[in-house]
């Protein structure tokens, strides 16, 4: 074999030309839809975490108010008592106590009412609390929370007089 036909022999691929480039081609765009898919998840996952995130705030904004309002002490049986903080720049907390009944301390010998002159006083108190985004000057958005805490307490005090 000369010289000159190995050279015409190596010299023609035949269709291979180009096959390389559309294979690598065809890889970048599974690499790229990949990554696209890839962001597009991350990004979801951390809308989920700021959503659980402002829940938490809220449920802690909530405890917070029940532990206040109650804290205060200011257990009125005539009317509501209602108390509204700030907590921080995008946590306010709303929080009222209502009188539900009064019922008889028993006394030692455990009859209901006679004899004690004491009563227990029953209230329920209940914080609502909104947790806003930063960064939205205040304004609603789909990423705000709230949440509601119920407590029922009583207080015992002196039997009020009956008329």
């Amino acid at each position: 074999m000369t010289q000159r036909n190995r050279i015409n022999h190596h010299s023609m691929p035949g269709k291979q030309d180009g096959a390389a480039l559309v294979v690598g081609l065809i890889l970048l765009v599974v690499v790229t839809v990949l990554a696209i898919s890839g962001m597009n998840t991350a990004t979801t996952e951390l809308a989920m975490a700021r959503n659980d995130q402002n829940y938490e705030n809220a449920f802690q904004a909530a405890e917070t108010g029940l532990e206040q309002a109650i804290a205060q002490g200011q257990f009125s049986t005539l009317g509501n008592v209602t108390l509204n903080q700030n907590i921080n720049a995008n946590d306010l907390v709303n929080s009222q106590i209502v009188y539900e009944n009064s019922t008889l301390v028993p006394d030692r010998a455990f009859s209901l009412g006679v004899g004690s002159g004491i009563a227990a006083y029953h209230f329920i108190a209940t914080a609502t609390a909104e947790s806003k985004r930063e960064g939205t000057g205040g304004g609603v958005t789909d990423r705000d929370a709230s949440a509601t805490h119920t407590q029922a307490f009583y207080v015992v005090g002196p039997e009020a007089p009956t008329l």
